[in-house]
């Protein structure tokens, strides 16, 4: 630790796993850090999502690297918590429809290509690689396990990281309403939030998940966004056998650490009704249609009570891309924007705190810079 990032006040906007990770290895670095959110810790995205833990099919060469270092990252917070029910590494099982789409041969001659872990199953080979599937519900072009793949619960690890945030003098602050960047000298001085709290600060982070593009408009950067709307639902607990991670045509599904299951699908999306005040509506209908279509991809076909959902923004930029670092154009103001936030939460959170306390450009972040949409 040196004497500058001891000095250095850094604000972090956002309750995700972006910003709890960046605000702790910020202040494994001794920058003095506050963490503010708009609402509650895990409210956005990161306390809805899937949470699977992956680098499977087809992605861009840097994408892939970056993500099998965050795995890495995972792999040793495993190491250090053995026994942790919120972080499981049993594989992951995929397979596509029975039609024109499928790219499930061509999917695994990629994976085998780039040395990514993955068995090409028949759908009678399955249940003895992992248990807890339907095997009558898997196409007849068969299913790719990949065993180095898990699921990690969100809420559950962003508990554990702002606990040692605290213990190292973090500050967290919730239920501060909407922040804005404070600008001044052409530089980020601070940020101000709705309730009318104001914090000053040499550098500020936004990791706000979805907001990112809209606050980043007003200082006249543009970062492409195709963020879509999501819907999650958990289930009551059950009686499944399910390990893996299942990534199927009709519903991805995984377990939680309480013995149920969360699970979500790309057509539930546009089932979403979006009202003009900004909230959603999701339909009774939609959600027993997904809980059919996971109990039909699980064995024995349980019946499947819904105990809760989630519906709101996930982020994706439009490229697919990650967008990560510092806007060119306002000095001591960074951004974390990105698709997978689960698999690319600590080690984002690593790189972002190095480059903001000393100065440190990540090669591994050279492509997904703000910068390439300017």
């Amino acid at each position: 630790m040196n004497s500058p990032s001891s000095s250095l006040r850094v604000i972090v906007i956002g309750g995700g796993i972006l910003g709890a990770s960046s605000a702790l290895q910020l202040a494994r670095l001794g920058a003095r850090v506050t963490l503010v959110t708009e609402g509650g810790l895990s409210s956005e995205a990161s306390g809805r999502s899937l949470a699977w833990l992956n680098s499977a099919r087809f992605r861009s060469a840097e994408y892939h690297k970056l993500r099998m270092i965050g795995i890495d990252r995972y792999r040793t917070l495993a190491a250090r918590y053995p026994a942790a029910p919120w972080l499981r590494f049993d594989g992951g099982l995929t397979w596509d429809a029975d039609d024109n789409s499928n790219r499930i041969a061509e999917a695994f001659a990629h994976e085998q290509s780039i040395g990514y872990d993955a068995r090409l199953l028949a759908p009678e080979q399955v249940a003895a690689v992992t248990p807890g599937v339907d095997v009558r519900a898997i196409t007849r072009q068969g299913a790719i396990f990949n065993p180095g793949e898990g699921w990690v619960d969100l809420p559950s690890l962003i508990r554990v990281l702002l606990d040692e945030f605290a213990t190292l003098g973090g500050e967290i602050v919730t239920q501060a309403g909407r922040a804005t960047v404070e600008i001044k000298g052409g530089r980020a001085a601070g940020v101000s939030t709705t309730s009318g709290k104001r914090f000053e600060a040499d550098a500020v982070l936004v990791a706000a998940g979805a907001a990112v593009p809209r606050m980043v408009s007003d200082v006249g950067v543009r970062i492409p966004d195709a963020t879509p709307i999501s819907l999650l639902v958990r289930s009551k607990p059950l009686k499944a056998g399910l390990r893996a991670v299942l990534n199927t045509p009709r519903v991805a599904v995984r377990p939680t650490p309480d013995g149920a299951i969360v699970f979500d699908a790309a057509w539930s999306e546009d089932e979403v009704i979006r009202h003009a005040d900004g909230t959603y509506e999701v339909q009774e209908s939609t959600v027993q249609k997904l809980a059919e279509e996971a109990s039909a991809v699980l064995a024995g076909n349980p019946k499947i009570e819904v105990d809760s959902y989630g519906v709101g923004p996930k982020p994706v930029p439009q490229d697919g891309e990650p967008v990560l670092g510092a806007l060119d154009a306002v000095p001591g103001y960074f951004v974390a924007f990105t698709h997978s936030g689960a698999t690319m939460g600590l080690i984002t959170g690593e790189l972002l705190a190095r480059e903001i306390v000393a100065g440190e450009v990540s090669p591994l972040l050279a492509k997904f810079r703000p910068a390439r949409f300017a």
